[in-house]
């Protein structure tokens, strides 16, 4: 065998293996979210009350070709078969990612969350994505398909507070003018932000503490770990469940994409959390 034919034959094998590559790491991308679970207890939660069942979505990132909303609305069967009270949505809604196929508009991005079925309702705030857009746009469709958006601010669900961070990566939040809505009103309460980076800053305690943004790493290669993870604190705010100085929070991986539309070690997923006794 001439050295011409090896070569020829080694850069074919090496052609394969990145095509190969490439299709696991869409497939993991594009693949039906991991359902992870959570039971977090309330200190101060009424004996015998029942707790709130709340499913955690975040990073949509809805955009051609890996989540359409077609995909999104796959998704939120997936949610509605788990019956939850609430639904927190972390922000980035879309992924303008020079990759992208297909851009949606707000509205379009958005629908499938209209067909949500909770008792207590859908909140979300916005994702630093979300900024590179028409936000007032994004607030309107999100309203229209009966989603509450908080900015910085707080509503009451049922028994708890939440409490909606806008979005710190583009320096619109602002825990103060949170925690003061939240002061204001009855019940246990519960923070939802994009970015996990805010815990640091919470003047007290919360229940609980939803985020996204990490993706988890988006990318987790073996004997290296996460390349990335969009948090200042690095590891300690990566990903999962998290007991940050007693604080509870839940990162989740998202369910779209950043950059690439490529996932490798980190599937996406969603969080059904119980709060209670």
């Amino acid at each position: 065998m001439t050295l011409r034919r090896t070569l020829l034959i080694l850069v074919g094998i090496g052609a394969l293996v990145g095509v190969a590559l490439i299709g696991w790491g869409y497939w993991q991308a594009t693949r039906d979210p991991l359902m992870r679970s959570a039971r977090i207890a309330v200190s101060d939660w009424p004996e015998g009350a029942p707790p709130v069942r709340l499913v955690l979505m975040s990073d949509l990132h809805v955009a051609g070709p890996d989540m359409p909303p077609e995909r999104l609305a796959r998704i939120v069967g997936q949610v509605n078969a788990m019956q939850p009270d609430l639904v927190l949505v972390a922000g980035d809604l879309v992924s303008d990612k020079p990759p992208a196929t297909r851009r949606y508009s707000e509205a379009e991005a958005v629908a499938p969350l209209g067909r949500l079925r909770t008792t207590l309702g859908v909140i979300a705030v916005l994702g630093n994505h979300d900024y590179g857009r028409d936000v007032a746009a994004f607030r309107t469709a999100l309203g229209a398909e009966g989603v509450t958006v908080l900015d910085n601010d707080a509503v009451v669900r049922g028994p708890l507070v939440v409490g909606g961070v806008d979005d710190a990566v583009t320096r619109h939040a602002d825990v103060g003018a949170m925690w003061r809505a939240m002061a204001r009103l009855p019940g246990h309460r519960l923070v939802l932000s994009h970015s996990p980076d805010i815990v640091p800053d919470l003047p007290g305690p919360v229940a609980l503490v939803a985020a996204g943004h990490t993706h988890c790493g988006q990318i987790s290669l073996p004997l290296i770990g996460r390349l990335a993870t969009a948090s200042r604190y690095g590891e300690r705010f990566a990903c999962g469940l998290i007991r940050d100085r007693g604080q509870p929070v839940v990162v989740s991986a998202g369910l779209g994409t950043s950059i690439v539309p490529l996932r490798y070690g980190v599937p996406p997923d969603l969080w059904l959390i119980e709060l209670g006794k």
